[in-house]
């Protein structure tokens, strides 16, 4: 993967912490709330180069996909429960 660039922005402070909030709800850093931002601004003006390397995974790796297949799943919450024959 290619070397990031940094860069220095200048924020006016009330923008910056609304963006930290916006961040927190997320459960993303501010920089990488920065960077998602205009990652879809780009997208959505078609400006986003198809070279573009996508977003770095943060925080923990994600669990393997093998799991414990002998417990019973969650119930599933959208569904009505099915009526008793009796």
């Amino acid at each position: 993967m290619a070397e990031r660039k940094s860069v220095l922005l200048r924020l006016d402070p009330a923008i910056h912490d609304a963006l930290a909030r916006w961040a927190g709800d997320e459960l993303r850093s501010t920089n990488a709330q920065i960077e998602f931002l205009l990652r879809r601004a780009l997208s959505e003006a078609n400006r986003l180069p198809d070279n573009a390397g996508g977003i770095p995974r943060r925080g923990r790796p994600r669990k393997s996909a093998k799991r414990d297949r002998t417990a019973d799943p969650a119930p599933d919450l959208d569904e009505e429960p099915e009526a008793e024959a009796g």
